[in-house]
């Protein structure tokens, strides 16, 4: 009885020293993670500082994950004795000590990205733009809340923003294409549909109205194609705007412009994968943030005096 008991109080001591060995919070530890670091090279870092107990189930774990390309540079402060997946938590989530904090909109075209990056010090503008410019990036430069280091290399950027486009985007290809439309496609209808919508549920609805113009060959005639043509996004656009030749200005191009004309977000994507079933051909903003969709041109003429005789009353109060 008695060594039964001194077993079971040498026990209890060692399953307690463990406890407090892994799950007790250690001291706070400064780690710089270097530029182009892999897995390995993550692992043999916070091994070395003492941050986790195992490089082998580290690496095991971002291969299990797939978030290697998702660490990213840059001075973290990370505690002593950290479990692997708290580690690798840190690494993808946190915001690290010299990171900045960027916002990229929806909707935004690579110029707007170029200049945010540069006003933060982040990377300059022109040799982004060449970048993405070459690499017809406009569309895949996903629009969210980034945490980036000062000086980053411009492909590094752009890697990064195209990284979280497949990530969220991704699955939702996944599922295939509404008929007659490819990847490519949706993207530049999710583009319009982004500069056009206010509401989220309208989304669909607007991508419904481009699809349906789309598969009977109308010319799309979006506003938002002439202001990318203009290389702005000009509000009142004028009747020789219209008229502006270029590939993108669907006021006098048949079809799809070339390319996208921003950067859309997840629901202008998901409206353009899952077009509602509508048979509207057009749309007017009633100036309240939602539109009136219509199938006759007819109707759409009728919806447009109505909006704007309720503008002219609106404005004589």
């Amino acid at each position: 009885m008695r060594l039964l008991k001194t077993f079971t109080y040498v026990t209890t001591g060692a399953l307690l020293l463990l406890s407090l060995y892994f799950f007790w919070p250690g001291r706070p530890l400064k780690v710089t993670i270097p530029e182009g670091a892999g897995a390995g090279q993550v692992a043999s870092v916070l091994k070395r500082e003492g941050v986790i107990v195992s490089s082998t189930w580290f690496k095991a774990l971002v291969k299990l994950t797939g978030t290697g390309r998702r660490i990213m540079p840059g001075d973290y402060t990370l505690r002593e004795r950290m479990s692997a997946e708290e580690a690798l938590w840190q690494l993808t989530h946190s915001t690290y000590v010299s990171s900045i904090r960027v916002m990229i909109p929806e909707g935004w075209r690579m110029e707007q990205i170029a200049e945010r990056l540069e006003a933060n010090g982040v990377t300059k503008a022109a040799p982004f733009l060449e970048l993405a410019r070459a690499q017809k990036a406009e569309g895949y430069l996903f629009p969210s809340t980034y945490h980036l280091k000062k000086n980053t290399p411009p492909q590094e950027v752009i890697n990064l923003l195209k990284s979280e486009f497949e990530r969220q985007i991704r699955p939702l290809f996944s599922k295939g294409f509404p008929e007659g439309l490819d990847e490519r496609k949706v993207l530049i209808i999710a583009s319009i549909v982004e500069r056009e919508a206010v509401d989220d549920n309208e989304r669909p609805l607007i991508a419904a109205v481009y699809v349906n113009r789309y598969r009977r060959r109308m010319p799309l005639e979006a506003d938002p194609t002439t202001q990318y043509a203009l290389g702005y996004w000009k509000k009142a656009l004028t009747y020789k705007d219209l008229k502006f030749k270029s590939p993108y200005n669907t006021y006098v191009v048949g079809g799809l412009p070339p390319g996208p004309i921003c950067n859309p977000g997840y629901s202008s994507i998901s409206g353009a994968m899952s077009p509602a079933n509508l048979d509207a051909l057009y749309f007017v903003a009633d100036r309240k943030g939602k539109h009136i969709f219509n199938s006759s041109f007819k109707e759409h003429l009728k919806a447009k005096k109505r909006v704007e005789q309720a503008a002219k009353a609106e404005s004589g109060k």
